[in-house]
């Protein structure tokens, strides 16, 4: 499952995303302007959203790949997910989202200190503290990794890091 364990992933890297950690990201989002989910799996991020009132413009999963599909005919402010964490997968994925708008992603905290992360880095404008995440509602663990919102935009900017509360 993760690289401190041997458990195997689940298939598509499948991991429901829980509320607690949704909760981070709320006071940073606009509910005035509408989202869309392009990992939405089954709904889990959508349902927990929708419990803040945050409107959702749309979603989709594998069926539209979001390393490459153009979403321009969908009607929405700004991307939110949870992705695979897969590297293969994940930036392009960033670069594909971020070139059309402004795009939440949870991931794993360590990825900003890896030599891979710089390029990209470039086009984060924020990252908010989670910490681990139990990913697997009926274990009584957490994850083994910290994890993060990463807000990745078009253009170069300058990252701001923001603490757990």
């Amino acid at each position: 499952m993760g690289k401190r364990s041997n458990f195997e992933r689940r298939e598509r890297d499948h991991y429901p995303t829980p509320y607690s950690a949704v909760k981070p990201l709320l006071s940073y989002i606009n509910p005035f302007l509408r989202y869309y989910e392009p990992c939405a799996g089954e709904g889990d991020l959508i349902r927990h959203l929708d419990i803040n009132n945050i409107p959702c413009g749309g979603y989709s999963d594998i069926d539209k790949d979001a390393r490459t599909y153009q979403y321009h005919d969908h009607k929405f402010d700004y991307f939110i997910t949870n992705p695979p964490w897969d590297r293969e997968i994940l930036h392009p994925i960033i670069e594909n989202l971020r070139k059309q708008k402004p795009t939440w992603l949870l991931f794993d905290a360590d990825w900003m200190h890896t030599k891979q992360a710089i390029p990209h880095l470039y086009y984060c404008e924020k990252i908010i503290s989670v910490g681990r995440v139990k990913w697997i509602p009926d274990s009584p663990h957490t994850g083994k990794d910290n994890c993060c919102w990463y807000q990745f935009v078009k253009d170069l900017t300058v990252t701001n890091f923001f603490g757990r509360t």
